[in-house]
């Protein structure tokens, strides 16, 4: 059975430990490593890419489909346990559960007033799985719900009590604000320091889709400056540039911030989910069938 390098996580490997370790499979159960051309031609039994998770930004999509095979995704596999984390954020960061427990450890037992999620106005960006499972449970806060989607539909609106909404708005009047967009050469750093200046200052932000969608350095300045109320944290600029280590390192440290180390999938229920999927869709390829249209990404095939 093959087995990672001593040392080496499986972001860590490179082209010639994939080639290794895969050569002969008709199938890989993926987490995070990047997965380009050159990876893909090196390995002409593959026939399945099948990602255990949701992103597939660091696989080549265009090189499989032309190469002939297959990405799947596990679709449904983890919505759930993210918009848990999205409620968890939203309530720390707002009730100052960070905060008080630092001043608690020192001996300092004064109450930190903080804010409430009844009754407020959450912008959700962003309407695909996840963000459908932030607007239930967001029900049972009596939350005022804007959402600003492509994917919207009038029977979304209708299930659960949304107001179609842009950005602009979203931005303006939302007291919390969580994104769940795709990660494209569009939304690139869609939260800039523009978009933080147009934020109420008694707003916060969670951000549990894609580092890069946010711009870390300006929301560095906005927290550090109070333009802001506060942040939830589980992904980051530096996970794909580590130039940006620092300024990850400085949101860390502030008092405002909850933070994870992309998380938010991490459950024991979630990952149970997302594996079996996963596993799933690998073993319809092999055996040349049609995975869950929902979990395709590209086929390649010539069925």
């Amino acid at each position: 059975m093959p087995k990672l390098p001593v040392g080496k996580t499986e972001a860590q490997l490179d082209k010639i430990d994939l080639h290794s370790l895969l050569e002969g499979a008709g199938g890989w159960i993926v987490g995070h490593v990047h997965i380009t051309r050159d990876v893909l031609e090196g390995l002409p039994d593959l026939a399945i890419i099948s990602r255990r998770g949701v992103g597939y930004e660091k696989v080549d999509t265009i090189a499989a489909k032309e190469l002939g095979k297959v990405v799947t995704i596990a679709a449904g596999g983890n919505d759930a346990s993210v918009a848990d984390q999205v409620i968890g954020m939203m309530i720390s960061v707002g009730r100052r559960f960070q905060e008080a427990q630092k001043s608690m450890i020192k001996g300092e037992w004064g109450i930190l007033v903080g804010t409430e999620l009844f009754q407020k106005k959450v912008g959700i960006i962003g309407f695909g799985r996840t963000g459908r499972s932030l607007a239930q449970r967001l029900k049972g806060f009596e939350a005022q719900i804007l959402v600003s989607s492509p994917r919207l539909t009038t029977q979304d609106i209708e299930d659960y009590n949304l107001l179609q909404s842009d950005l602009d708005t979203i931005l303006r009047e939302s007291d919390y604000i969580s994104i769940h967009a795709p990660l494209t050469r569009e939304t690139h750093h869609l939260i800039d320091a523009e978009a933080l200046g147009k934020m109420k200052s008694s707003a916060i932000l969670i951000n549990t889709g894609r580092g890069g969608l946010v711009d870390d350095s300006a929301l560095l300045h906005a927290l550090e400056n109070n333009q802001i109320r506060g942040a939830g944290l589980d992904v980051y600029e530096s996970e794909n540039d580590p130039s940006k280590k620092a300024i990850t390192n400085s949101l860390l440290s502030l008092h405002n911030v909850i933070a994870a180390p992309h998380a938010g999938a991490s459950t024991e229920e979630a990952l149970q989910r997302t594996n079996m999927i996963a596993a799933k869709c690998a073993v319809d390829v092999i055996l040349n069938r049609k995975p869950p249209k929902q979990c395709v990404i590209v086929d390649g095939r010539k069925l």
